[in-house]
């Protein structure tokens, strides 16, 4: 596969601006090929004045929406961020506040479905937090302090059974199960 591919697809699934030497490491090529690719990937978005575009500040490199199609994309946002929560993330929220800090590999198992869009929706409305672990090179996903003091808590202990839910070996098996069979 083409070195532009796989960085234009991990820029693409990125909530945040990638570091040459992390697209080094995931890509496990030279750094001098990957920041040549992705300035070349930079230069098609813009000769080809796509809705899409890659930014670059220093040696970090993000993948954004247009300039020209700002409006839309701030309505698109706006509506997105202040209509009532559907239930699947509902569902997501609250597997969050009672098993996180959790993965989203281990949220997708959880639920059955790739909750990416999910998670992305969450983390625009303030309601989840994401923190990178550099030992385990995984995201974690927890509640923010404004969805407890929203459901007028005053910790996460406070939700209805959380040390039970939060602590249950039912689904520690079911994910260790579903681990193995990958």
């Amino acid at each position: 596969m083409d070195i532009k591919s796989k960085i234009e697809s991990i820029l693409f699934i990125s909530s945040k601006s990638m570091s040459i030497k992390r697209l080094t490491d995931l890509l496990k090529i030279e750094s001098i090929k990957v920041e040549q690719a992705t300035d070349e990937l930079m230069q098609d978005y813009q000769k080809n004045q796509r809705g899409m575009q890659i930014i670059k500040q220093g040696a970090r490199y993000q993948m954004v929406s247009s300039p020209a199609n700002a409006k839309l994309a701030q309505q698109f946002i706006k509506d997105e961020t202040t209509g009532e929560l559907t239930q699947p993330s509902l569902e997501a929220l609250t597997i969050i506040a009672y098993r996180g800090p959790i993965t989203r590999i281990d949220l997708d198992r959880i639920r059955g479905v790739n909750c990416a869009l999910i998670l992305r929706n969450l983390l625009l409305r303030g309601l989840i937090e994401a923190k990178f672990d550099q030992r385990k090179k995984e995201t974690y996903y927890s509640v923010t302090f404004d969805f407890i003091r929203f459901l007028g808590l005053s910790q996460l202990k406070d939700l209805p059974d959380y040390e039970r839910l939060h602590r249950d070996d039912t689904l520690d098996r079911m994910l260790e199960q579903t681990k193995d069979n990958i």
